[in-house]
């Protein structure tokens, strides 16, 4: 046996040189050819450990989140990227319509708001088809409820325009219940137009005489705040969803021959507030009041025309700068869009718009059932009326009722609503994708 004292290395035994020994400094055998470790190489590296973990992590996360059963499987891509395109043009127009007086104040609440709309949207999205049906008579009961707090709690409302739609909440946020009205009132119809007797292929006057006694609650709530143009869609929507409900026609024609000798007896009566009268005065006759009533939709033509094909650019739009368009983040944000952005942007504003309601008109065509049909028809009649109001007030040729454009103006209420709508897009897509 061989001592390894007196030897010249006895710093490690190894097998490749004689008597076992090896210098560290100089590895033998197969890793003759390797490199010297340096301190910190070899061994446990936590750091190295903590970044495969979260590899790993991430690997399991996207695995699941795109499986096969996974719901973003089954998600509407196309529609979603057509929400999220709008909401960025709105989110430059809201940052450049308020840079000059309010700094970036606006800015941070509308992404905010963006961020927590796409939190409710997926979470409506991840809902069982179902689940919807359930929760309708909760979401209708909850909306008609707010609606009612507004007339009856003075103390916490803020008033704008003459209506008083807006609750104060807590940090400075305000909510409008109207919004979510919207969505209760397709909802509730969608169900109650959905339900057929065995036998029968379309809805019985009594299911519309039901579904029509419904919407008149939140109708009629709206009308008291007042706030007209709400109150112009949800008939509007209505009118759609008892059509597209296979109503028989003599019924639809006779119903909308009464909402039209009803919308005469509310004029010729007076029951309009002065403001709303005075709006729909201008309307007719533009150049009656060009510097009272008439004002905003004049300053918003000019603001669009004064743009012309490629605009003057982001926060170089003079109207804007100047704030000579009122409410030019909300309800004008589309007279920002065509002094800054020109023709061009306006068109590809226009263009998403009419993705977000192809998409949804053709999740009505391939839906599964009445229910899903009304729902999603419900929704993209919603999001037309209101961007063709709102594009067209503008322009000289709709009143000014306060509608905002969808996903473009600035507004925490409107954003959610719309948001949450399209979480139920979402959710009829993907009961027809997973159960067809």
């Amino acid at each position: 046996m061989t001592s390894l004292r007196g030897s010249r290395n006895p710093t490690r035994i190894g097998r490749g040189a004689p008597g076992g020994v090896t210098d560290p400094a100089r590895p033998s055998g197969a890793y003759r050819g390797l490199p010297p470790l340096q301190p910190g190489q070899g061994g446990f590296n936590p750091g190295l450990a903590a970044r495969r973990e979260r590899r790993g992590w991430l690997r399991r996360v996207s695995r699941r989140a795109f499986d096969r059963k996974s719901p973003f499987r089954h998600f509407d891509w196309i529609l979603l990227a057509g929400v999220l395109a709008l909401s960025l043009i709105g989110t430059l127009l809201v940052w450049s319509s308020t840079a000059g007086s309010a700094g970036h104040s606006y800015l941070t609440r509308q992404l905010l708001v963006i961020a927590l709309g796409l939190v409710l949207m997926v979470g409506v999205s991840y809902l069982d088809y179902r689940r919807i049906r359930l929760y309708t008579p909760i979401v209708y009961v909850l909306s008609s409820v707010a609606l009612l707090a507004v007339l009856v709690l003075p103390a916490h409302l803020t008033t704008v325009n003459g209506a008083h739609s807006w609750i104060s909440l807590p940090g400075g946020f305000q909510q409008e219940p109207s919004e979510y009205a919207k969505l209760s009132v397709i909802l509730i119809s969608a169900i109650i137009l959905s339900e057929l007797r065995q036998g029968d292929t379309r809805p019985r006057l009594r299911a519309v005489v039901i579904a029509l006694a419904l919407a008149a609650v939140p109708i009629v709530l709206v009308m008291a705040q007042p706030d007209l143009g709400v109150v112009m869609l949800l008939v509007a929507v209505m009118v759609g969803l008892i059509g597209l409900s296979g109503i028989r026609l003599y019924w639809l024609f006779g119903g909308l021959a009464a909402g039209a000798l009803a919308l005469t007896a509310v004029i010729n009566l007076h029951l309009l507030k002065s403001y709303q009268a005075a709006r729909l005065t201008s309307f007719l006759h533009p150049s009656a009041d060009p510097r009272g009533t008439g004002y905003s939709a004049a300053e918003s033509k000019i603001a669009i025309g004064s743009g012309g094909l490629f605009g003057q650019g982001l926060f170089h739009g003079q109207m804007v700068n100047g704030n000579f368009v009122p409410e030019q983040h909300t309800d004008f944000i589309f007279a920002v869009a065509g002094e800054e952005l020109g023709f061009a942007g306006c068109a590809v504003i226009i263009v998403l718009l009419a993705l977000v309601l192809f998409r949804a008109l053709r999740i009505a065509a391939r839906a599964d059932d009445q229910f899903g049909m009304l729902v999603a028809a419900g929704v993209a009649i919603w999001f037309g009326v209101q961007a063709f109001i709102n594009i067209g007030m503008t322009m000289g040729i709709m009143p000014v009722t306060g509608l905002p454009l969808p996903f473009v103006s600035y507004g925490g209420s409107a954003m959610f609503a719309d948001m949450i709508a399209v979480g139920c897009l979402q959710a009829v897509y993907r009961h027809h994708t997973v159960f067809s």
